[in-house]
């Protein structure tokens, strides 16, 4: 039995054959770098798309015998600013030096001076005002 028959018969002759051993590789090449670019851009998107958490030091201090809290920014990180917020019972700082909180400087609420109730929570929210990230940096309850 002759087998180059066979053959013949199923890889086809010179001029039967339809793609030549050249273009088999340039098509492999070709493949290979479209799918190297679609995983490339797939991954350099992900990179693109998280976000960044606001950072800052704040140091929240309760005084239970002088009914005072003190809250002093350490640093502002990568924040813009600094906000104080409260649960439902213990926020009415609105007269006190709460607005432009910077680094060094101590803020007191007192108890006494209407600033704060007798209890709740007490939360340093830093902000990045570019992407309106809020981060809470600090958290104090209080029982007066």
């Amino acid at each position: 039995m002759d087998a180059t028959k066979i053959r013949d018969k199923l890889v086809g002759n010179e001029q039967e054959r339809a793609v030549s051993p050249v273009i088999g590789v340039i098509l492999m090449v070709a493949i290979t770098v479209i799918l190297a670019a679609v995983i490339a851009a797939f991954v350099l998107d992900l990179g693109g798309s998280v976000g960044q958490e606001a950072q800052a030091g704040v140091s929240i201090d309760v005084d239970e015998t002088q009914e005072e809290i003190q809250i002093q920014i350490t640093s502002m990180g990568n924040a813009d600013h600094v906000n104080l917020t409260s649960n439902g019972q213990g926020g009415n700082w609105d007269d006190a030096d709460t607005d432009e909180l910077t680094v060094g400087n101590v803020t007191t609420l007192d108890y006494d001076a209407g600033h704060i109730e007798s209890e709740g929570t007490i939360s340093a929210v830093a902000v990045i005002n570019e992407t309106q990230t809020e981060t809470q940096v600090a958290s104090e309850d209080w029982d007066f």
